[in-house]
């Protein structure tokens, strides 16, 4: 193996220098050889460090990464090796195609002459000497102090009526809803609901409204009167067959 030498200074991450090993060792961006890539990767990392060489984090961190990677690839059949596998070939693949954009972009602007002219000096005080009316001026203060009082974290009691709100069944509001029509005092679709009873009961009425009316079991007209439909009958059971049987 060619011993490289390399200075960190010379590469943006390390992607840049794994991206660099790629063209040093002409290898295909699409078909990479991870086991070569990954020992002169963490080759030239331990050289460095032996020469005293200061490393951003981000260096030794893709390394550690690695040395996992290469680790996973030693066993046989590794799904986890060939997700890592995958992973960093894409991310080379990104970074090499960012980067030929940018130097495109470079060459591009290179070309370009830009003029920029000298800031202007400010003209006249810097100083604010409107005149304002001094009410006005309160009455800013006290609005920018409530936004401020309502940007705070919500107490803990304000919550209390959620939590600790009765549970009402859909199934239970069913019941009530058929009890009051065979009773005969229920009648019109008002009666179901109102001011005194809780939220969560009045959705529950209402869900429960919504599935008698689906089911068929109750219809409401256009005054919002209720009618039973009593000649709804029950889902025959299928005959079995060894009740077919029996009957013949």
């Amino acid at each position: 193996m060619e011993t490289l030498t390399f200075h960190v200074e010379d590469f943006e991450g390390p992607l840049d220098l794994l991206l660099h090993l790629v063209g040093k060792n002409k290898m295909n961006l699409y078909d990479i050889n991870i086991m070569e890539l990954i020992e002169q990767y963490t080759a030239a990392i331990a050289t460095m460090q032996q020469d005293h060489m200061e490393l951003s984090s981000e260096f030794i961190d893709m390394a550690a990464h690695l040395v996992q990677m290469k680790s996973a690839l030693l066993l046989p059949r590794s799904p986890e090796a060939e997700r890592m596998k995958a992973e960093l070939t894409g991310r080379l693949i990104e970074y090499s195609v960012c980067k030929k954009v940018a130097a495109a972009l470079g060459s591009r602007a290179r070309d370009l002459y830009t003029a920029v002219r000298a800031p202007m000096p400010l003209e006249g005080s810097a100083e604010y000497s409107r005149p304002q009316d001094p009410d006005k001026l309160v009455q800013a203060w006290f609005n920018l102090m409530g936004r401020s009082l309502r940007r705070r974290k919500p107490q803990q009691e304000r919550f209390e009526p959620l939590v600790t709100a009765p549970f009402v069944s859909v199934a239970s509001r069913v019941a009530h809803v058929l009890r009051g029509l065979l009773r005969g005092s229920l009648h019109r679709m008002g009666q179901l609901f109102s001011r005194e009873e809780s939220r969560s009961t009045n959705v529950a009425t209402f869900l429960a409204l919504l599935e008698l009316i689906r089911a068929g079991r109750i219809k409401v007209d256009d005054s919002g009167s209720l009618q039973m439909d009593r000649t709804r009958r029950p889902r025959q059971r299928k005959q079995t067959a060894g009740e077919a049987t029996a009957h013949e």
